[in-house]
């Protein structure tokens, strides 16, 4: 029997500490709390780790704190287009889509593809025309579409139109969510959620629905989610690089997941990921001012933070 475990994360895309209120931090803090309260409800019943990670990402999509789902943010058409993926870990069963919006969890249509399809990534119309025939709750576009997001957009087109330097935060620049899980079994999950960075080009896809790069999962050697930039991350293949540190360098989980992180600062590329391995905890390092992100070990409490300072402990036990 392994010692079930889970990670999220709610994007390296994160205010300053210095611009973020009380409220705030403590709005995003209950709702990692949430996300690891779901998933946690399936391991802490020798439930699967993919179930775990499913729930939990659905639970960060819901929520629009986070840029995901319904929180997704703009194209620079003023549309959404939103890109999932996940994999077992136990048979390297994997499913992604990209581009779509209609699906009111993503995370879903992905496992759908991965389920029900005969491929493993399925983008645009395609996509949607595809996940109208499963058993998918789909959404108008209002449920998707917020005012600050629309803020958001407005803002960055009126900067680019105005010549004005690009001064964006880590917050503007990115965010995904994540979860990463190990069942009592031994099995391994990983599943990743996005809806891109504001005013993105129209068609463009990021690391989340790339396996191997924004999402993977091996039960020889761990389940990885990332989050950042996105083209870096695909390029270096981040997620299985990980994977292949551990299994051909014969490096930990902790060392293989700080090391990529620090080659993709060094190249451009800054954010965050989480991991986790057949045993032991999970490893979340980044390199940008901040990563929204949580983990609940067999001791069934969670942990959740927001930059470098100390986890917020919770007893879900009490």
């Amino acid at each position: 029997m392994a010692e079930p475990s889970l990670a999220i994360h709610g994007g390296a895309g994160t205010l300053p500490l210095t611009g973020m209120d009380p409220a705030m931090a403590d709005a995003h803090h209950t709702a990692l709390r949430a996300a690891l309260a779901a998933g946690w409800k399936v391991l802490s019943k020798s439930g699967s780790a993919l179930d775990a990670v499913t729930v939990a990402v659905m639970t960060l999509e819901d929520d629009d704190l986070f840029n995901a789902a319904r929180g997704a943010v703009f194209n620079a058409d003023g549309k959404l287009e939103m890109d999932a993926g996940i994999m077992s870990g136990r048979d390297r069963a994997a499913g992604a889509v990209a581009g779509i919006c209609g699906p009111r969890n993503p995370i879903l249509a992905a496992r759908a593809v991965m389920e029900h399809s005969e491929t493993v990534l399925l983008a645009g119309r395609g996509a949607e025309e595809f996940l109208a025939a499963q058993d998918i709750e789909f959404q108008s576009f209002d449920y998707f579409c917020t005012e600050r997001r629309v803020v958001a957009l407005n803002q960055e087109l009126a900067r680019r139109a105005s010549g004005a330097p690009d001064t964006r935060s880590d917050a503007d620049r990115h965010g995904t969510v994540g979860a990463v899980a190990r069942d009592a079994a031994g099995n391994l999950a990983a599943g990743t959620s996005t809806g891109g960075f504001t005013a993105k080009r129209p068609g463009r896809v990021g690391d989340t629905p790339i396996i191997g790069a924004g999402t993977f999962a091996d039960n020889a050697t761990c389940a990885v989610s990332t989050t950042g930039t996105g083209e870096i991350f695909i390029r270096f293949t981040a997620a299985s690089e990980i994977s292949a540190r551990i299994r051909y360098a014969s490096q930990t989980l902790e060392q293989a997941a700080s090391g990529v992180i620090a080659e993709l600062f060094s190249n451009g590329g800054d954010g965050g990921l989480i991991a986790i391995g057949r045993a032991g905890p999970p490893s979340l390092p980044f390199n940008s001012s901040g990563m929204y992100r949580g983990f609940v070990l067999s001791d069934g409490v969670f942990r959740t933070a927001i930059h470098r300072e100390a986890y917020r402990i919770f007893d879900s036990r009490e």
